[in-house]
């Protein structure tokens, strides 16, 4: 859904994305509705209504408003894709984190940001000030939350990082989140009447994990002991948009294992994305679901930016890919640990995509139209306009009284 102006935001149409709700609505009927959006905001346009359009519709859905801050929740309505269901605590009061602390996971103290996640009712998350919060355990997130760094410089770092596991309807915006560890073997609480022992984490920055309608949106993520976005075990309805990402191995993981066949309903958008210097690998690598790249800008890898294995449909459109210098690793594409045989039978492909410095995107499959509407989220722009649309990937300098 594209929603393209400020005054616009609040009449777009959404449900509510009930926690029974994973599925998104038909992707053909989605497609018919973004180009008349489109269609609709350059007749806006010409009559002077939109003077900060990047072509970027979620930001031009909200950025050009100068008093922002006092429309915080009017954000959830700007989702594309799809998590583009996900409302987060758009319907709930605003919770102001006063304290970076994070002492007692089991009884976390009021004003803290773990305070504010495990609450049961909806929140819409803010920071009083800049902060690097270090948690001594995950960051276990109950339903119907935002956490909106917007105006704070706000870093979570050095400690563990963010859990989603088993909730619906989450909004992670505006966040630096980087150097996470591993944690575990501990008590955590998850909400004011459960707290309970957690192994060993992995050490991801976003942990999706049996969850549906998440938008992960404008965070800096590096440099984590596992993934920077981690989605499985049945987890969907999921937008990945407008980040920035550097200095990582294994970038993005989508699916849980070849084996776990739940995963098959997955369905990611991967939009408007830098993936930046210092990357190697998965960007994202995915198994058995459906997943719409479009419109990211690809910099830098040194082993592959798209991977799959286990039959996933992967629609690439409208991203710039700059194959780095090494000659050996200049392919798009990798099938992890697949025979040719085997995976010439997959739906990958790639549809307007701009490939620089000798990439090449090796599609496969006979283009079964049923299995590309179930990976496609959104209409592409032209590569040409990808420098322009991810010109603001990352946290953005939000300050109050000015426009984004």
């Amino acid at each position: 859904m594209f929603c393209l102006t400020v005054e616009s935001c609040c009449c777009c149409s959404r449900r509510s994305g009930g926690e029974d709700d994973a599925s998104v609505d038909d992707p053909e009927t989605v497609a018919s509705q973004v180009h008349m959006s489109i269609k609709n905001s350059t007749a806006r346009r010409n009559l002077g209504y939109l003077s900060c359009g990047t072509g970027n519709p979620i930001d031009d859905c909200w950025r050009c408003d100068s008093d922002w801050h006092n429309n915080r929740q009017r954000l959830a309505d700007c989702g594309i894709g799809f998590g583009r269901n996900a409302i987060g605590g758009r319907d709930g009061k605003l919770y102001v984190v006063t304290d970076a602390g994070d002492d007692d996971p089991v009884n976390p103290k009021e004003g803290t940001l773990r305070y504010a996640v495990i609450q049961d009712e909806p929140l819409w998350i803010i920071f009083k000030r800049d902060m690097v919060i270090t948690l001594k355990q995950e960051l276990i997130m109950n339903s119907f939350k935002t956490i909106d760094g917007r105006g704070a410089n706000v870093h979570i770092a050095n400690g563990a990082c963010i859990t989603i596991q088993y909730v619906t309807n989450v909004i992670i915006h505006g966040l630096h989140i980087h150097d996470c560890r591993p944690t575990g073997n501990a008590m955590v609480r998850s909400s004011p009447s459960h707290y309970g022992w957690r192994t060993m984490a992995d050490g991801d920055a976003v942990s999706i994990f049996g969850s549906s309608h998440v938008w992960v949106d404008h965070c800096s993520l590096s440099n984590c002991a596992d993934g920077l976005v981690d989605a499985i075990m049945g987890s969907t309805a999921i937008t990945v948009s407008n980040n920035y990402f550097t200095h990582h191995n294994e970038v993005m993981l989508l699916g849980h294992s070849d084996s776990y066949l739940k995963d098959k309903a997955m369905q990611v958008t991967i939009a408007f994305n830098h993936f930046g210097e210092g990357l190697i690998q998965r960007m994202p690598r995915c198994r058995h679901g459906y997943f719409h790249v479009v419109n990211n800008d690809y910099t830098h890898w040194e082993m592959y930016a798209i991977g799959g294995s286990a039959e996933p449909t992967i629609n690439s459109q409208g991203n710039r890919y700059l194959a780095p210098t090494n000659p050996f690793a200049k392919e798009v594409t990798k099938r992890v640990e697949t025979a040719q045989t085997t995976w010439k039978g997959w739906n990958w492909r790639s549809e307007g995509d701009l490939l620089l410095n000798g990439a090449f995107f090796t599609p496969s499959g006979a283009g079964a139209s049923a299995s590309y509407s179930r990976a496609s989220s959104l209409g592409a722009k032209s590569s040409s306009m990808v420098g322009t649309i991810t010109s603001g990937a990352g946290v953005l300098s939000c300050r109050k009284g000015s426009s984004c």
